[in-house]
């Protein structure tokens, strides 16, 4: 049973997330590979509504997604593009990255490769880590503008959609800790956690919700799927 504080917590968490970025035309979207394939859905839609004309899916697989994505979390987010209408020569498939770290550097080098020219990126995520992968990506590759989207959803249709609520707000608070504890381990940008968030994920941590958190001193390991 998860008590009224949890789910106000988690709802706090999920809001501070989401960064309601005005979304506008990117050289590139880089949509990041995990269990949900809602992924692969926005960033086909946004591909149809002109924000971009070129998409990076990156993403091998985890405990979470070897069973259901038995060819890779990009594999399975292309098809599933390619079934929505996107034309198979608009997408590239990153197939090694197995933490959002390496999504980045591995999708940069892919770009690289292909001599895109990239100034601006559409960074699609799940909703509850827009700005942990946003702080991620602006520390590795700063040089360029990063707009940060996700499926525009509500908490609770996010968790009647995956069918876990544990799972889903487990997610949150590993999500939260990773913003707080990263920056000083040079992983992401420091940003401004408010009080309110702070004490949101620690009354989370404290009720048990602490499947997906990391030691403080872990290195590099930061998948969420």
């Amino acid at each position: 049973m998860i008590s009224a504080q949890a789910w106000a917590d988690a709802q706090r968490l999920w809001d501070f997330q989401q960064m309601g970025h005005d979304l506008h035309p990117c050289s590139v979207a880089i949509g990041l590979g995990s269990h949900d394939i809602g992924v692969a859905d926005t960033t086909a839609d946004l591909y149809h509504r002109g924000m971009m004309p070129l998409i990076v899916f990156s993403g091998a697989t985890s405990r979470t997604t070897r069973d259901r994505m038995p060819r890779g979390e990009a594999e399975h987010y292309r098809e599933r593009a390619m079934e929505l209408g996107v034309p198979g020569g608009a997408i590239l498939v990153e197939s090694r990255a197995r933490n959002t770290g390496e999504n980045i550097r591995f999708s940069r080098a892919l770009l690289d490769e292909h001599r895109a020219i990239v100034s601006s990126v559409l960074l699609v995520s799940k909703p509850y880590e827009e700005r942990r992968a946003y702080a991620t990506a602006r520390k590795l590759w700063p040089e360029v503008e990063w707009i940060s989207a996700s499926t525009p959803i509500t908490l609770a249709a996010y968790v009647d959609s995956i069918g876990d609520a544990r799972l889903v707000i487990d997610m949150l608070a590993g999500a939260q800790q990773r913003l707080m504890i990263y920056p000083q381990q040079g992983f992401m940008i420091e940003q401004h956690i408010p009080d309110d968030v702070a004490a949101a994920y620690e009354r989370l941590r404290d009720a048990g919700f602490t499947s997906r958190l990391v030691a403080d001193t872990q290195s590099g390991s930061d998948r969420l799927t």
